[in-house]
């Protein structure tokens, strides 16, 4: 299974959201990968400096694919979090 999703907090999948995406994708048992949308670039979704090191921006859109017994679920809460901003990112610019 695999979702287009458009990245939403302003960090992208950097600092706090990259660490909540991966921490996300380990609670889940299936194969997740994460990379550019218009581009062949994934990585696994469990590891924080591979997602970091993407550099996935505010705006970009990626494509999150999943392979497993829970795969819907892992796309529909990874998918939640990418779409969401982050409520306290004003305050941690500061």
């Amino acid at each position: 299974m695999e979702r287009i999703v458009k990245v939403v907090p302003d960090a992208g999948l950097h600092a706090r959201p990259a660490s909540q995406f991966v921490q996300t994708a380990n609670r889940f048992d299936s194969e997740i990968t994460v990379g550019r949308a218009d581009g062949d670039d994934a990585v696994g979704a469990n590891s924080m400096l591979a997602v970091t090191g993407l550099n996935i921006e505010h705006g970009e859109s990626v494509r999150i694919t999943a392979e497993g017994d829970d795969a819907e679920a892992a796309l529909d809460e990874l998918e939640a979090l990418l779409t969401t901003p982050v409520e306290d990112e004003e305050e941690d610019s500061e």
